[in-house]
């Protein structure tokens, strides 16, 4: 759900070092503009980022459990020590993912401690999910072995987005719905990162893994790409407004980068378990609109109907319940698979509160 960092002269391993407590210093702040955090913020728009800053610190602790198997470890993002069977297996889809798993991580990192330090600025509360990061995570070579506030290792996909994106007639917003690129992916719950050695192979076993990460690192993606103008449209205040305007589109970025990678996605029968990533070039897919290296959204009908011609559009945009259906999305792919009641309770909060911000009419 993501940015280059503008602030590289200071060192981004400032924000790792404060990713526990999910709050930059005070020195950070100093620098900002003078129009930076004045005033304290409406109940709604408080809300509203309260809940992108606990999605931002979900997303960055999925994202730190992939670039400790398979990112690149240095001093920005130093967990883990990598594992190469997984990284080579993922390499099948391109050889710069580890590099695009780091940068996609170190994005996500500054998203959540920058909303909360933003937060904190305007006198509102900044969100810390540090007490519910109970959930063990993988035990594989590479792994830092801490504990997690997600589960990668027993997801089942929504790969739907595939074909949501290259329609030309459906939109998610008139109630459209779509099929699945990767069928098995949407009936079962699958490791999309080693959970333990034993997972190094077979081989075919291990690029199945492989595969079902890249696939849920678009499917994610895609995720934050309607979220932030989904909840935009709720926002009073204009800075609030400008920092979703600026957040939300890189969380783009990362889907069309993910969306292209995951086509690349070898073809392969898992034989543990069955589940079968077919050749998206082939039927029911392949032609003009499946082609697997069209990355581009097509133009479909938008949010306001047929009388007007086709846009290429984020889709869905749609505002209202969007922060809970983003919690549930999430929920159903199993991301939280083992997780307390009390930490369901709080996403529940945080999504119930996002949606019941009112913007000006």
């Amino acid at each position: 759900m993501t940015v280059k960092s503008e602030e590289r002269g200071s060192s981004r391993r400032s924000f790792i070092k404060g990713a526990g407590l999910g709050v930059l210093g005070a020195t950070v702040l100093s620098s900002a503009p003078e129009a930076f955090g004045k005033g304290s913020l409406t109940r709604g728009d408080a809300a509203i980022l309260r809940f992108l800053a606990a999605a931002e610190i979900l997303e960055t602790d999925l994202w730190q459990q992939y670039n400790e198997l398979c990112g690149i470890r240095d001093h920005e993002l130093p967990a883990g020590s990598g594992n190469q069977a997984f990284t080579t297996a993922l390499k099948n889809l391109d050889d710069d993912m580890d590099q695009y798993v780091h940068d996609n991580t170190e994005d996500e990192f500054t998203h959540f401690t920058f909303i909360n330090s933003y937060l904190k600025a305007r006198g509102a509360e900044p969100v810390n999910l540090d007490q519910f990061r109970t959930l063990p995570g993988s035990t594989a070579t590479g792994s830092a072995n801490r504990m997690r506030l997600t589960n990668l290792m027993e997801l089942t996909l929504d790969t739907s987005w595939w074909t949501r994106y290259r329609s030309r007639h459906k939109n998610p917003d008139l109630g459209d719905t779509f099929p699945q690129a990767v069928p098995g992916l949407f009936k079962g719950q699958f490791p999309a990162i080693p959970r333990t050695d034993a997972d190094l192979k077979p081989a075919n076993h291990l690029q199945a893994i492989a595969n079902t990460a890249g696939f849920h690192f678009a499917t994610v993606e895609q995720g934050g790409s309607s979220l932030y103008p989904s909840l935009a449209q709720r926002v009073t205040d204009p800075e609030v407004l400008r920092i979703i305007l600026s957040i939300g589109p890189t969380e783009t970025m990362h889907f069309q980068t993910w969306s292209d990678k995951a086509g690349d996605a070898p073809p392969v029968t898992d034989p543990t378990n069955g589940l079968v990533f077919p050749d998206l070039n082939k039927k029911p897919f392949g032609g003009t609109n499946f082609q697997t290296n069209l990355i581009m959204p097509e133009p479909t009908t938008t949010f306001l109907g047929r009388k007007f011609p086709t846009c290429s559009i984020i889709r869905p945009t749609e505002t209202r319940g969007a922060a809970m259906g983003a919690a549930k999305f999430l929920t159903a792919m199993g991301l939280f698979r083992g997780q307390s009641p009390a930490f369901f309770a709080t996403v529940t909060t945080l999504a119930q509160q996002a949606d019941a911000a009112r913007p000006h009419r």
